[in-house]
């Protein structure tokens, strides 16, 4: 049976076309609400903070660090996603978003360096999802809705 590697395409796809995003946004659109909670900017500072836990995962992987269960995602992170707004939120808009994408090409470096069955969906038990473009993608997706980029899905979600 062949290991799963599909992910390192899909990972590759979002981050470029998170980089052609942060690229093109100028000051006045990174301030554009996409919701009653979040402004584009503080978008794209959740997706670096959730990248951010997978390299912190990832460097566990790297150093033969078991994994324990306080690493295990909670089922519902709304309060960690609520904490973190007003410290994301506090960076400076143009730095949250090369953040962003920096944090991506890190974690898309160290994620296809790690040994597959060691993430998930290749090791079910992993909290360490190697597929980063699903939740990358969703919140892409909810920024080009919010700013009527074409591209976007129409009506958002």
């Amino acid at each position: 049976m062949s290991i799963d590697r599909s992910y390192l395409e899909q990972n590759t796809r979002e981050r470029e076309r998170l980089r052609a995003l942060v690229e093109r946004l100028g000051d006045g659109e990174l301030l554009a609400p996409v919701n009653q909670h979040w402004t584009v900017a503080g978008v794209l500072g959740h997706i670096a903070f959730w990248d951010g836990r997978a390299v912190a995962l990832g460097r566990k992987i790297e150093q033969g660090v078991p994994f324990s269960p306080s690493d295990d995602e909670p089922e519902d992170v709304d309060w960690i996603n609520d904490a973190s707004r007003p410290l994301i939120h506090a960076i400076a808009p143009r730095e949250v978003a090369r953040l962003a994408l920096r944090v991506a090409e890190e974690t898309d470096g160290l994620v296809a360096s790690l040994p597959p069955d060691r993430m998930y969906p290749n090791d079910a038990t992993s909290p360490l999802n190697a597929l980063r473009a699903a939740h990358r993608s969703e919140h892409l997706d909810d920024i080009e809705s919010a700013l009527g980029v074409a591209g976007g899905p129409p009506g958002g979600s």
